[in-house]
Protein backbone atom coordinates (compact mmCIF):
# COMPACT_ATOMS: atom_id res chain seq x y z
CA UNK A 1 0.00 0.00 0.00
CA UNK A 2 1.43 3.41 -0.96
CA UNK A 3 1.62 6.28 1.52
CA UNK A 4 -1.14 8.12 -0.37
CA UNK A 5 -3.39 5.04 -0.36
CA UNK A 6 -2.75 4.43 3.33
CA UNK A 7 -3.58 8.05 4.09
CA UNK A 8 -6.87 7.76 2.15
CA UNK A 9 -7.73 4.47 3.85
CA UNK A 10 -7.31 6.07 7.29
CA UNK A 11 -9.98 8.65 6.51
CA UNK A 12 -13.67 7.81 6.92
CA UNK A 13 -15.58 6.99 3.75
CA UNK A 14 -18.27 9.65 3.57
CA UNK A 15 -21.56 8.37 2.14
CA UNK A 16 -24.24 10.42 0.41
CA UNK A 17 -27.53 8.51 0.50
CA UNK A 18 -30.01 9.39 -2.26
CA UNK A 19 -33.41 7.84 -1.55
CA UNK A 20 -34.79 7.18 1.93
CA UNK A 21 -37.47 4.62 1.24
CA UNK A 22 -37.58 1.17 2.80
CA UNK A 23 -34.13 0.19 1.49
CA UNK A 24 -32.49 3.55 2.15
CA UNK A 25 -33.66 3.61 5.77
CA UNK A 26 -32.43 0.02 6.22
CA UNK A 27 -29.01 0.94 4.81
CA UNK A 28 -28.71 3.78 7.31
CA UNK A 29 -29.71 1.51 10.21
CA UNK A 30 -27.26 -1.27 9.20
CA UNK A 31 -24.35 1.17 8.76
CA UNK A 32 -24.96 2.56 12.24
CA UNK A 33 -25.54 -0.82 13.87
CA UNK A 34 -22.43 -2.34 12.27
CA UNK A 35 -20.26 0.78 12.47
CA UNK A 36 -17.48 -0.73 14.60
CA UNK A 37 -17.46 -4.08 12.81
CA UNK A 38 -17.31 -2.41 9.39
CA UNK A 39 -14.47 -0.12 10.47
CA UNK A 40 -12.48 -3.16 11.63
CA UNK A 41 -13.19 -5.12 8.43
CA UNK A 42 -12.55 -2.26 6.03
CA UNK A 43 -9.69 -0.52 7.78
CA UNK A 44 -11.60 2.77 7.88
CA UNK A 45 -14.85 4.16 9.23
CA UNK A 46 -17.94 4.44 7.03
CA UNK A 47 -20.25 7.35 7.79
CA UNK A 48 -23.38 8.72 6.15
CA UNK A 49 -22.88 12.46 6.05
CA UNK A 50 -25.63 13.65 3.69
CA UNK A 51 -28.99 12.47 2.35
CA UNK A 52 -31.52 13.38 -0.30
CA UNK A 53 -35.21 12.52 -0.58
CA UNK A 54 -38.43 14.09 -1.80
CA UNK A 55 -40.13 14.71 1.58
CA UNK A 56 -38.28 16.16 4.55
CA UNK A 57 -41.25 15.78 6.91
CA UNK A 58 -41.89 12.04 6.49
CA UNK A 59 -41.15 9.85 9.50
CA UNK A 60 -38.83 7.08 8.30
CA UNK A 61 -38.21 5.50 11.69
CA UNK A 62 -34.55 6.52 11.65
CA UNK A 63 -32.77 9.54 13.12
CA UNK A 64 -31.63 11.99 10.43
CA UNK A 65 -30.20 14.50 12.88
CA UNK A 66 -26.77 15.84 12.00
CA UNK A 67 -27.04 14.83 8.33
CA UNK A 68 -26.87 17.43 5.58
CA UNK A 69 -30.13 17.39 3.61
CA UNK A 70 -30.21 17.93 -0.16
CA UNK A 71 -33.50 18.36 -2.01
CA UNK A 72 -31.69 17.68 -5.31
CA UNK A 73 -29.86 14.32 -5.60
CA UNK A 74 -27.58 15.78 -8.28
CA UNK A 75 -26.42 18.44 -5.83
CA UNK A 76 -25.78 15.67 -3.31
CA UNK A 77 -23.82 13.69 -5.93
CA UNK A 78 -21.42 16.56 -6.57
CA UNK A 79 -21.14 17.77 -2.98
CA UNK A 80 -17.71 18.03 -1.41
CA UNK A 81 -19.20 16.44 1.71
CA UNK A 82 -19.32 12.92 0.23
CA UNK A 83 -16.89 10.42 -1.29
CA UNK A 84 -19.44 7.82 -2.44
CA UNK A 85 -23.02 8.17 -3.70
CA UNK A 86 -25.52 5.44 -2.79
CA UNK A 87 -28.36 5.77 -5.30
CA UNK A 88 -31.68 4.26 -4.16
CA UNK A 89 -34.02 6.62 -6.01
CA UNK A 90 -34.98 4.16 -8.75
CA UNK A 91 -36.02 4.60 -12.36
CA UNK A 92 -34.08 4.18 -15.59
CA UNK A 93 -33.78 7.92 -16.25
CA UNK A 94 -34.56 11.20 -14.53
CA UNK A 95 -32.96 12.10 -11.17
CA UNK A 96 -31.38 8.68 -10.64
CA UNK A 97 -29.48 8.70 -13.92
CA UNK A 98 -28.50 12.36 -13.57
CA UNK A 99 -27.20 11.85 -10.03
CA UNK A 100 -25.17 8.74 -10.88
CA UNK A 101 -23.63 10.39 -13.94
CA UNK A 102 -22.79 13.50 -11.93
CA UNK A 103 -21.14 11.50 -9.13
CA UNK A 104 -19.01 9.40 -11.50
CA UNK A 105 -17.97 12.47 -13.50
CA UNK A 106 -16.96 14.16 -10.23
CA UNK A 107 -14.71 11.23 -9.33
CA UNK A 108 -16.98 9.70 -6.72
CA UNK A 109 -17.77 5.99 -6.49
CA UNK A 110 -21.39 4.89 -6.84
CA UNK A 111 -23.34 2.07 -5.24
CA UNK A 112 -26.81 1.42 -6.65
CA UNK A 113 -29.67 -1.08 -6.47
CA UNK A 114 -31.24 0.29 -9.65
CA UNK A 115 -31.69 -2.57 -12.14
CA UNK A 116 -33.68 -0.46 -14.62
CA UNK A 117 -30.90 2.13 -14.77
CA UNK A 118 -28.24 -0.53 -15.32
CA UNK A 119 -30.27 -2.49 -17.87
CA UNK A 120 -30.64 0.63 -20.03
CA UNK A 121 -27.44 2.57 -19.30
CA UNK A 122 -25.08 0.17 -17.50
CA UNK A 123 -22.37 0.08 -20.16
CA UNK A 124 -22.25 3.87 -20.54
CA UNK A 125 -22.08 4.28 -16.75
CA UNK A 126 -19.36 1.62 -16.45
CA UNK A 127 -17.37 3.47 -19.12
CA UNK A 128 -17.71 6.71 -17.14
CA UNK A 129 -16.58 4.94 -13.95
CA UNK A 130 -13.51 3.53 -15.72
CA UNK A 131 -12.60 6.90 -17.20
CA UNK A 132 -12.67 8.50 -13.76
CA UNK A 133 -11.04 5.65 -11.87
CA UNK A 134 -13.95 5.07 -9.50
CA UNK A 135 -16.24 2.17 -8.64
CA UNK A 136 -19.73 1.40 -9.92
CA UNK A 137 -21.13 -1.36 -7.69
CA UNK A 138 -24.59 -2.94 -8.01
CA UNK A 139 -24.88 -6.19 -6.04
CA UNK A 140 -28.38 -5.23 -4.88
CA UNK A 141 -29.68 -4.75 -8.43
CA UNK A 142 -30.30 -8.46 -9.11
CA UNK A 143 -31.85 -10.95 -6.68
CA UNK A 144 -31.75 -8.65 -3.65
CA UNK A 145 -29.79 -10.22 -0.80
CA UNK A 146 -28.35 -13.07 -2.90
CA UNK A 147 -24.67 -12.31 -3.73
CA UNK A 148 -24.98 -13.39 -7.35
CA UNK A 149 -23.14 -10.40 -8.88
CA UNK A 150 -20.03 -11.03 -6.80
CA UNK A 151 -20.32 -14.78 -7.42
CA UNK A 152 -20.33 -14.33 -11.20
CA UNK A 153 -17.73 -11.57 -11.30
CA UNK A 154 -15.27 -12.95 -8.74
CA UNK A 155 -15.99 -16.41 -7.28
CA UNK A 156 -16.54 -18.04 -10.70
CA UNK A 157 -13.72 -16.22 -12.51
CA UNK A 158 -12.05 -19.56 -13.30
CA UNK A 159 -15.20 -20.98 -14.92
CA UNK A 160 -16.85 -20.82 -18.32
CA UNK A 161 -20.58 -20.33 -17.76
CA UNK A 162 -22.87 -22.17 -20.16
CA UNK A 163 -26.26 -21.38 -18.65
CA UNK A 164 -27.75 -19.17 -15.97
CA UNK A 165 -31.37 -19.28 -14.90
CA UNK A 166 -33.36 -18.23 -11.91
CA UNK A 167 -36.39 -16.97 -10.06
CA UNK A 168 -35.66 -13.25 -9.98
CA UNK A 169 -39.02 -11.82 -8.90
CA UNK A 170 -40.49 -12.66 -5.50
CA UNK A 171 -43.94 -11.32 -6.36
CA UNK A 172 -44.39 -13.80 -9.21
CA UNK A 173 -42.99 -16.68 -7.18
CA UNK A 174 -45.36 -15.88 -4.32
CA UNK A 175 -48.37 -15.81 -6.66
CA UNK A 176 -47.46 -19.07 -8.41
CA UNK A 177 -46.75 -20.78 -5.07
CA UNK A 178 -50.14 -19.76 -3.66
CA UNK A 179 -51.93 -20.77 -6.87
CA UNK A 180 -50.33 -24.21 -6.74
CA UNK A 181 -50.76 -24.92 -3.03
CA UNK A 182 -54.27 -23.50 -2.63
CA UNK A 183 -55.79 -23.87 -6.09
CA UNK A 184 -56.46 -20.13 -6.33
CA UNK A 185 -56.77 -18.06 -9.50
CA UNK A 186 -54.11 -15.60 -10.61
CA UNK A 187 -56.46 -12.68 -9.89
CA UNK A 188 -57.18 -13.83 -6.33
CA UNK A 189 -53.49 -14.34 -5.52
CA UNK A 190 -52.52 -11.00 -7.02
CA UNK A 191 -55.11 -9.19 -4.90
CA UNK A 192 -53.74 -10.90 -1.79
CA UNK A 193 -50.15 -10.07 -2.78
CA UNK A 194 -51.12 -6.41 -3.10
CA UNK A 195 -52.81 -6.47 0.31
CA UNK A 196 -49.64 -7.91 1.89
CA UNK A 197 -47.37 -5.42 0.14
CA UNK A 198 -45.66 -7.99 -2.11
CA UNK A 199 -47.16 -6.46 -5.26
CA UNK A 200 -47.53 -2.85 -6.36
CA UNK A 201 -50.88 -1.18 -7.03
CA UNK A 202 -49.91 -1.42 -10.72
CA UNK A 203 -48.27 -4.88 -10.83
CA UNK A 204 -47.53 -4.92 -14.57
CA UNK A 205 -43.77 -4.48 -14.23
CA UNK A 206 -43.54 -7.55 -11.98
CA UNK A 207 -46.18 -9.97 -13.28
CA UNK A 208 -45.52 -9.38 -16.98
CA UNK A 209 -41.82 -10.21 -16.58
CA UNK A 210 -40.13 -6.84 -17.13
CA UNK A 211 -38.51 -6.67 -13.68
CA UNK A 212 -37.02 -10.13 -14.24
CA UNK A 213 -35.82 -9.08 -17.71
CA UNK A 214 -33.88 -6.10 -16.34
CA UNK A 215 -32.15 -8.29 -13.78
CA UNK A 216 -31.42 -10.97 -16.36
CA UNK A 217 -29.82 -8.42 -18.71
CA UNK A 218 -27.32 -7.50 -16.00
CA UNK A 219 -26.54 -11.10 -15.04
CA UNK A 220 -26.10 -12.12 -18.69
CA UNK A 221 -23.38 -9.50 -19.13
CA UNK A 222 -21.56 -10.73 -16.03
CA UNK A 223 -21.93 -14.42 -16.93
CA UNK A 224 -20.89 -14.23 -20.59
CA UNK A 225 -18.70 -11.11 -20.79
CA UNK A 226 -21.09 -9.33 -23.13
CA UNK A 227 -22.55 -5.87 -23.37
CA UNK A 228 -26.01 -5.46 -21.87
CA UNK A 229 -28.76 -6.06 -24.41
CA UNK A 230 -32.12 -5.80 -22.65
CA UNK A 231 -33.91 -5.49 -26.00
CA UNK A 232 -32.79 -9.01 -26.93
CA UNK A 233 -34.78 -10.63 -24.14
CA UNK A 234 -37.97 -12.51 -25.03
CA UNK A 235 -40.46 -11.62 -22.27
CA UNK A 236 -43.70 -13.30 -21.18
CA UNK A 237 -45.50 -12.90 -17.84
CA UNK A 238 -47.64 -15.11 -15.61
CA UNK A 239 -51.08 -13.53 -15.96
CA UNK A 240 -52.27 -16.27 -18.35
CA UNK A 241 -51.41 -19.15 -15.99
CA UNK A 242 -54.56 -21.00 -14.85
CA UNK A 243 -55.05 -23.34 -11.86
CA UNK A 244 -55.43 -26.23 -14.33
CA UNK A 245 -51.90 -25.60 -15.65
CA UNK A 246 -50.46 -25.86 -12.14
CA UNK A 247 -52.51 -28.99 -11.43
CA UNK A 248 -51.35 -30.65 -14.64
CA UNK A 249 -47.74 -29.66 -13.95
CA UNK A 250 -48.00 -31.31 -10.53
CA UNK A 251 -49.38 -34.53 -12.02
CA UNK A 252 -46.65 -34.60 -14.65
CA UNK A 253 -43.86 -34.10 -12.11
CA UNK A 254 -43.22 -30.38 -12.63
CA UNK A 255 -43.70 -27.00 -10.98
CA UNK A 256 -44.32 -23.76 -12.86
CA UNK A 257 -41.91 -20.90 -12.14
CA UNK A 258 -41.31 -17.57 -13.87
CA UNK A 259 -37.68 -17.96 -14.91
CA UNK A 260 -35.12 -15.68 -16.43
CA UNK A 261 -32.82 -17.84 -18.59
CA UNK A 262 -29.57 -16.93 -20.33
CA UNK A 263 -27.82 -19.65 -22.28
CA UNK A 264 -25.04 -19.93 -24.82
CA UNK A 265 -26.39 -21.84 -27.84
CA UNK A 266 -25.12 -22.74 -31.31
CA UNK A 267 -26.84 -19.61 -32.67
CA UNK A 268 -25.78 -17.13 -29.97
CA UNK A 269 -26.78 -16.00 -26.48
CA UNK A 270 -30.41 -16.86 -25.80
CA UNK A 271 -32.11 -14.60 -23.25
CA UNK A 272 -35.70 -15.28 -22.25
CA UNK A 273 -38.18 -14.64 -19.45
CA UNK A 274 -41.32 -16.76 -19.28
CA UNK A 275 -43.32 -19.23 -17.19
CA UNK A 276 -41.40 -22.50 -17.18
CA UNK A 277 -42.06 -26.05 -16.08
CA UNK A 278 -39.15 -27.29 -13.97
CA UNK A 279 -38.78 -30.86 -12.64
CA UNK A 280 -39.88 -31.19 -9.02
CA UNK A 281 -36.54 -32.88 -8.31
CA UNK A 282 -34.58 -29.72 -9.27
CA UNK A 283 -33.25 -27.36 -6.61
CA UNK A 284 -35.06 -24.39 -8.09
CA UNK A 285 -38.44 -26.15 -7.88
CA UNK A 286 -38.14 -26.18 -4.08
CA UNK A 287 -37.99 -22.38 -3.90
CA UNK A 288 -41.42 -21.18 -2.81
CA UNK A 289 -43.02 -17.94 -1.65
CA UNK A 290 -41.19 -14.64 -2.04
CA UNK A 291 -37.71 -16.19 -2.20
CA UNK A 292 -35.42 -15.83 -5.21
CA UNK A 293 -32.94 -18.37 -6.58
CA UNK A 294 -30.26 -18.41 -9.26
CA UNK A 295 -28.66 -21.51 -10.76
CA UNK A 296 -25.39 -21.29 -12.68
CA UNK A 297 -24.10 -24.10 -14.92
CA UNK A 298 -20.35 -23.86 -15.48
CA UNK A 299 -17.52 -26.15 -16.52
CA UNK A 300 -15.58 -26.43 -13.26
CA UNK A 301 -18.30 -26.21 -10.59
CA UNK A 302 -20.89 -27.98 -12.77
CA UNK A 303 -23.98 -26.49 -11.10
CA UNK A 304 -24.52 -24.20 -8.13
CA UNK A 305 -27.77 -22.69 -6.85
CA UNK A 306 -28.01 -19.65 -4.59
CA UNK A 307 -31.28 -19.10 -2.71
CA UNK A 308 -32.39 -16.20 -0.56
CA UNK A 309 -34.63 -13.17 -0.15
CA UNK A 310 -34.84 -11.22 -3.38
CA UNK A 311 -36.44 -8.06 -2.03
CA UNK A 312 -37.28 -6.20 1.15
CA UNK A 313 -35.52 -3.52 3.15
CA UNK A 314 -32.91 -5.48 5.10
CA UNK A 315 -31.95 -8.11 2.46
CA UNK A 316 -31.48 -5.48 -0.25
CA UNK A 317 -29.70 -3.15 2.18
CA UNK A 318 -27.36 -6.01 3.10
CA UNK A 319 -26.20 -6.18 -0.53
CA UNK A 320 -25.85 -2.38 -0.69
CA UNK A 321 -23.70 -2.33 2.46
CA UNK A 322 -21.51 -5.13 1.07
CA UNK A 323 -20.76 -2.91 -1.94
CA UNK A 324 -20.08 0.08 0.30
CA UNK A 325 -17.59 -2.06 2.24
CA UNK A 326 -15.79 -2.97 -1.01
CA UNK A 327 -15.56 0.71 -1.92
CA UNK A 328 -14.13 1.46 1.54
CA UNK A 329 -11.52 -1.29 1.13
CA UNK A 330 -10.73 -0.26 -2.43
CA UNK A 331 -11.64 -3.71 -3.78
CA UNK A 332 -14.80 -2.93 -5.77
CA UNK A 333 -13.15 -3.89 -9.09
CA UNK A 334 -14.46 -3.43 -12.62
CA UNK A 335 -18.27 -3.18 -12.80
CA UNK A 336 -18.75 -6.08 -15.23
CA UNK A 337 -15.58 -8.00 -14.43
CA UNK A 338 -13.85 -6.89 -17.64
CA UNK A 339 -12.91 -3.51 -19.07
CA UNK A 340 -15.85 -2.20 -21.08
CA UNK A 341 -13.72 -2.29 -24.25
CA UNK A 342 -13.34 -6.07 -23.84
CA UNK A 343 -17.05 -6.80 -23.44
CA UNK A 344 -18.35 -8.45 -26.59
CA UNK A 345 -21.56 -7.56 -28.37
CA UNK A 346 -23.68 -10.65 -27.80
CA UNK A 347 -24.96 -12.46 -30.86
CA UNK A 348 -28.70 -12.72 -30.30
CA UNK A 349 -30.18 -16.20 -30.53
CA UNK A 350 -33.64 -15.79 -32.11
CA UNK A 351 -36.41 -17.17 -29.92
CA UNK A 352 -37.79 -19.08 -32.90
CA UNK A 353 -34.64 -21.24 -32.77
CA UNK A 354 -35.11 -22.16 -29.12
CA UNK A 355 -35.19 -25.93 -28.67
CA UNK A 356 -36.78 -27.83 -25.83
CA UNK A 357 -39.85 -29.64 -24.60
CA UNK A 358 -43.24 -27.94 -24.47
CA UNK A 359 -46.44 -28.18 -22.47
CA UNK A 360 -49.39 -27.21 -24.67
CA UNK A 361 -52.94 -26.88 -23.33
CA UNK A 362 -55.65 -26.68 -25.97
CA UNK A 363 -59.35 -25.98 -25.53
CA UNK A 364 -60.46 -28.57 -28.10
CA UNK A 365 -63.98 -28.65 -29.49
CA UNK A 366 -65.22 -32.12 -28.53
CA UNK A 367 -66.22 -33.71 -31.81
CA UNK A 368 -65.07 -36.70 -33.86
CA UNK A 369 -61.69 -36.28 -35.54
CA UNK A 370 -60.46 -33.27 -33.55
CA UNK A 371 -57.74 -35.08 -31.61
CA UNK A 372 -56.56 -36.97 -34.70
CA UNK A 373 -56.37 -33.74 -36.72
CA UNK A 374 -54.28 -32.08 -34.02
CA UNK A 375 -51.92 -35.06 -33.84
CA UNK A 376 -51.56 -34.91 -37.63
CA UNK A 377 -50.57 -31.22 -37.53
CA UNK A 378 -47.93 -32.03 -34.90
CA UNK A 379 -46.57 -34.88 -37.01
CA UNK A 380 -46.41 -32.64 -40.09
CA UNK A 381 -44.16 -30.27 -38.10
CA UNK A 382 -42.02 -33.26 -37.03
CA UNK A 383 -43.03 -32.81 -33.41
CA UNK A 384 -42.98 -35.99 -31.33
CA UNK A 385 -45.47 -36.18 -28.47
CA UNK A 386 -44.41 -37.63 -25.14
CA UNK A 387 -47.97 -37.71 -23.81
CA UNK A 388 -51.53 -36.57 -24.48
CA UNK A 389 -53.94 -35.97 -21.60
CA UNK A 390 -57.62 -35.14 -22.11
CA UNK A 391 -59.55 -33.64 -19.22
CA UNK A 392 -63.32 -33.29 -19.02
CA UNK A 393 -64.76 -31.58 -15.97
CA UNK A 394 -67.01 -33.64 -13.68
CA UNK A 395 -69.90 -31.32 -14.47
CA UNK A 396 -69.44 -31.77 -18.22
CA UNK A 397 -69.21 -35.55 -17.85
CA UNK A 398 -72.45 -35.62 -15.85
CA UNK A 399 -74.27 -33.58 -18.49
CA UNK A 400 -72.90 -35.61 -21.38
CA UNK A 401 -71.75 -39.13 -20.42
CA UNK A 402 -71.10 -40.00 -24.07
CA UNK A 403 -68.59 -37.20 -24.31
CA UNK A 404 -69.65 -35.69 -27.60
CA UNK A 405 -71.39 -32.45 -26.67
CA UNK A 406 -69.23 -30.30 -28.93
CA UNK A 407 -68.22 -28.17 -25.92
CA UNK A 408 -64.52 -27.36 -25.48
CA UNK A 409 -62.46 -29.93 -23.56
CA UNK A 410 -58.96 -29.30 -22.19
CA UNK A 411 -56.34 -31.40 -23.98
CA UNK A 412 -52.73 -31.27 -22.79
CA UNK A 413 -49.81 -32.22 -25.02
CA UNK A 414 -46.26 -32.78 -23.75
CA UNK A 415 -43.71 -32.73 -26.54
CA UNK A 416 -40.22 -34.08 -26.83
CA UNK A 417 -37.54 -31.52 -27.75
CA UNK A 418 -38.54 -29.40 -30.71
CA UNK A 419 -38.08 -25.83 -31.90
CA UNK A 420 -40.14 -22.77 -31.05
CA UNK A 421 -40.71 -22.20 -34.75
CA UNK A 422 -42.10 -25.72 -35.22
CA UNK A 423 -44.48 -25.58 -32.27
CA UNK A 424 -45.81 -22.16 -33.27
CA UNK A 425 -46.32 -23.17 -36.90
CA UNK A 426 -48.19 -26.33 -35.88
CA UNK A 427 -50.43 -24.45 -33.44
CA UNK A 428 -51.22 -21.79 -36.06
CA UNK A 429 -52.50 -24.56 -38.34
CA UNK A 430 -54.48 -26.19 -35.52
CA UNK A 431 -56.18 -22.87 -34.82
CA UNK A 432 -56.86 -22.29 -38.52
CA UNK A 433 -58.46 -25.76 -38.77
CA UNK A 434 -61.12 -24.66 -36.30
CA UNK A 435 -60.55 -27.41 -33.74
CA UNK A 436 -59.82 -25.13 -30.76
CA UNK A 437 -62.03 -22.59 -29.04
CA UNK A 438 -59.37 -20.41 -27.38
CA UNK A 439 -55.75 -19.44 -27.96
CA UNK A 440 -53.39 -22.25 -26.85
CA UNK A 441 -51.49 -22.14 -23.58
CA UNK A 442 -47.80 -22.83 -24.25
CA UNK A 443 -45.28 -23.32 -21.41
CA UNK A 444 -41.68 -24.29 -22.07
CA UNK A 445 -40.10 -27.15 -20.13
CA UNK A 446 -36.65 -26.61 -18.67
CA UNK A 447 -34.90 -29.94 -18.22
CA UNK A 448 -32.28 -30.48 -15.51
Amino acid sequence: MTHATAQTASKPLRIGLAGLGTVGASVLRILRRQENALAARCGRAIRVTAVSARDRTRDRGVDLGGLHWFDDPVALATSGEIDCLVELVGGSDGPAKAAVEAALAAGKSVVTANKALLAHHGIALATLAEQNGVALAFEASSAGGIPIVKTLREALAGNTVTRLYGILNGTCNYILSRMELEGLTFEACLKDAQRLGYAEADPTFDVEGYDTAHKLAILTSLAFGTTIDAEAIHVEGISSIAPLDLKMADELGYRIKLLGVAERTKTGIEQRVHPTMVPKSSAIAQVMGVLNAVTVDADAVREITLVGPGAGGDPTASAVVADIADVARGTAGLPFGLPVARLEAAVRAPMQRHEGGYYVRLSVIDRPGSAAAIATRMAEAEISLESIVQRRSEAAAARDPAGRSGAPVPVVLITYATSEAAIRAALDKVSADGHVADPPQVIRIERE
